[in-house]
């Protein structure tokens, strides 16, 4: 899984012009064309909403856990997006990761399975 992360991301992204936009969505489609060509595929990824729409679900159990607005943490550096990718190696995620857009820092992390 890869997490998408930026300093004020919905702040710079309300301010980026039509023009910038594009060229952060043709980032993703040559990302995506990418994973292909390594012989993988994407399984899954989105935008996120911003962290005023978050919800934090608190420890606990069930039906006694605090649930509060806002995100699990304060932070500047704002949860964009993700993808969860399918290839053959770390060293493939790492260097698509490359493609993605140059204002994010990506997080790397294999998945658990079962």
């Amino acid at each position: 899984m890869l997490t998408l992360t930026e300093p004020g991301h919905y702040e710079r992204w309300a301010a980026l012009s039509d023009a910038d936009r594009q060229a952060v969505f043709a980032a993703f489609e040559r990302f995506d064309a990418a994973v292909t060509e390594h012989g993988g595929k994407v399984v899954g990824g989105e935008g996120l909403a911003g962290p005023d729409q978050a919800h934090t679900v608190g420890p606990g159990t069930p039906g006694a856990r605090t649930v509060t607005e806002g995100p699990f943490a304060e932070s500047a550096e704002q949860i964009g997006g993700f993808y969860v990718i399918d290839v053959p190696s770390l060293d493939s995620a790492l260097e698509l990761a490359q493609l993605l857009p140059e204002d994010f820092t990506i997080e790397v992390r294999p998945v658990v399975s079962g």
